[in-house]
């Protein structure tokens, strides 16, 4: 899958490198918004294809699998029809699912229709990126990647704010009409300024790697969604279904070793830095996606925020990271990335850590205050841990570094989101247990006047308000704990970055010849 192309210079690309860098984070922002874009509009979609809370998760459940799968791949369609071929086919069948997605009438509909957007856009991400590491020097590369890093970590943010305001304003179908206008811009920009690379006829593609891995993702996903909904392993769908994924994981790490020509190439493997980088992307992808999946039903559940407002007060997190970002591109180089990433994770763990002592009586202030940091906390890991993963990893091998690199993000966002989802509905459960044990007539509490004119057990009313009272606390309770399980994986993840060889230190140098992938 290896892409090269010599160019025939570089002052063409160098003359277009800010109208290239536009097009390219157009259509990386297209993307990236639509990973939550959908998430405030979910009841609204519900309402409309009549669909129930576990079903309706299927329009994001589907978008992310198929994103996973699709994204390995990007590197051998690029050399096998040409990256900027590929790149304008994905773009192109992307908008026309969005618009699908808008057409759509039942539940079955929106599904296919969200999976195409996925297969679709899964190369827009890598394949940018791959271009942008073509068209910078290496010393320009930070600031680079903090662009880059905008595009992709801003579009989550965005995305509620955008989707509550054109949901609560006009229709929860805009949220995906509005990728029209973006993908036209970004189509006609890549068409007159990005050069096509050169076609390697002979490319062919590992089906069966490329199969095992799709089905270890896919058989992954439905195990992680449907676990709690199923008792996990005390049901045979579940315990099939991890089966299937942990056989499929071992044939591909066989495969991957023992093959002449793998679907995933071992060699990236021996470059420490990048094999590094993809843990801690991983764990990127699982704290900050996660964490956005917990904020959206916290504010509009628990705290009664109406779509549009838990939307603004969400979008701090996308400055904070867009300032912080930039500061990083210029830091690049002057500092120890290693450093960089250390700030980044403490952030982001003092961020968590914040976040364990909420409540419902929060102020406004405070969620914008701790989403600024939180997000400041990301570009401070997302542009040097990008920058450093591909500082020594030889050209030709870019597209398949992007493509598993932005794999690892995309496992490590479903991952992240279906733990947390699970661990959120089973604490409710024994949260409420643990509390409603106490609930008892024999409880001297009632015997307050006060407590006893509105929360009397022995009444169906006070039964009623005391369960409801019961269900909010273990709600937050269970918050606490899943806030808590980001906090420690942030915090374990600050020693593991002196894993991470020093810049400069003993890493090979960089290949400065003017390859494209």
């Amino acid at each position: 899958m290896a892409n090269t192309v010599a160019l025939s210079g570089p002052a063409p690309v160098v003359a277009n490198r800010g109208a290239i860098t536009a097009c390219v984070i157009l259509a990386v922002i297209m993307q990236a918004l639509d990973t939550t874009i959908a998430n405030v509009a979910l009841p609204y979609i519900q309402g409309s294809v009549s669909a129930s809370a576990d079903q309706i998760n299927w329009v994001l459940t589907s978008y992310i699998v198929a994103a996973a799968i699709m994204t390995p791949p990007s590197g051998f369609l690029a050399a096998r029809f040409g990256r900027k071929n590929v790149l304008l086919t994905a773009i192109v069948g992307f908008v026309v699912a969005s618009v699908l997605c808008g057409l759509a009438q039942t539940l079955p509909q929106i599904v296919v229709f969200r999976l195409m957007q996925g297969l679709f856009g899964a190369a827009l991400v890598p394949l940018s990126q791959g271009i942008l590491l073509d068209i910078y020097e290496v010393h320009e590369r930070g600031k680079a990647m903090a662009l880059f890093g905008v595009s992709v970590m801003v579009g989550p943010v965005l995305g509620p704010v955008i989707g509550g305001w054109l949901t609560d304003n006009i229709s929860w179908r805009w949220v995906f009409y509005i990728n029209v206008p973006i993908g036209m811009l970004a189509f006609f920009g890549i068409v007159a300024f990005v050069s096509e690379t050169k076609r390697d006829i002979g490319a062919k593609l590992d089906w069966f790697g490329f199969g095992m891995l799709s089905l270890a993702i896919a058989t992954l996903q439905l195990f992680l969604d449907r676990g709690e909904q199923l008792n996990w392993f005390s049901s045979g769908e579940i315990q099939v279904e991890a089966l299937i994924s942990a056989g499929a994981f071992y044939l591909l790490l066989v495969h991957t070793f023992t093959a002449k020509n793998s679907f995933v190439n071992p060699r990236l493997f021996l470059d420490r830095n990048f094999s590094v980088s993809m843990f801690f992307i991983f764990v990127i992808g699982v704290t900050y996606l996660a964490s956005l999946a917990l904020m959206t039903p916290y504010l509009q559940t628990l705290m009664g925020y109406p779509v549009i407002t838990a939307g603004i007060v969400m979008g701090p997190r996308g400055v904070g990271t867009m300032i912080s970002m930039f500061i990083v591109g210029r830091l690049i180089g002057k500092i120890d990335t290693r450093a960089l990433l250390i700030f980044g994770f403490s952030l982001t763990a003092w961020a968590m850590y914040d976040m364990t002592g909420w409540t419902p009586d929060i102020s406004q202030w405070t969620i914008i205050s701790v989403g600024f940091i939180q997000g400041a906390g990301l570009g401070f890991l997302f542009v040097p841990l990008t920058t450093i993963a591909f500082a020594t990893l030889p050209a030709h091998m870019r597209g398949e570094g992007t493509g598993l690199y932005n794999l690892s993000r995309n496992i490590g966002s479903s991952v992240g989101i279906a733990i947390v989802s699970a661990l959120l509905t089973e604490n409710v459960q024994i949260n409420h247990a643990s509390i409603a044990a106490y609930v008892t007539p024999f409880n001297h509490a009632f015997n307050a006047p006060a407590v006893m004119q509105h929360l009397d057990p022995m009444k169906a009313a006070g039964r009623a308000a005391l369960d409801g009272m019961i269900t909010e606390q273990a709600t937050i309770i269970a918050y606490i704990d899943d806030f808590k399980l980001l906090m420690i994986m942030s915090i374990i993840s600050i020693p593991l970055v002196m894993l991470l060889r020093k810049p400069g230190s003993d890493a090979a140098p960089p290949d400065h010849s003017a390859v494209m992938e």
